[in-house]
């Protein structure tokens, strides 16, 4: 995955109230300690409603319509 990557959880993150399926932006790219990504989750009117750091198995590439 790159940064910009449309991408989906694959987890639930109750804390953050976002639930499998919910689609998210690539911001940032951590590669020390260990891969990771920083997506940012927007609303429906594109106000960022959550931006987490999260390793590859809890996300994957969102399907293309």
């Amino acid at each position: 995955m790159d940064l910009y990557d449309v991408v989906e959880l694959t987890e639930d993150l109750p804390d953050e109230e976002l639930q499998v399926g919910a689609v998210g932006t690539i911001v940032h790219v951590f590669q020390r300690p260990r891969l990771a990504y920083e997506v940012e989750f927007t609303d429906d009117g594109g106000r960022t409603v959550a931006s987490v750091a999260l390793t590859p198995e809890k996300i994957r590439l969102a399907a293309r319509h």
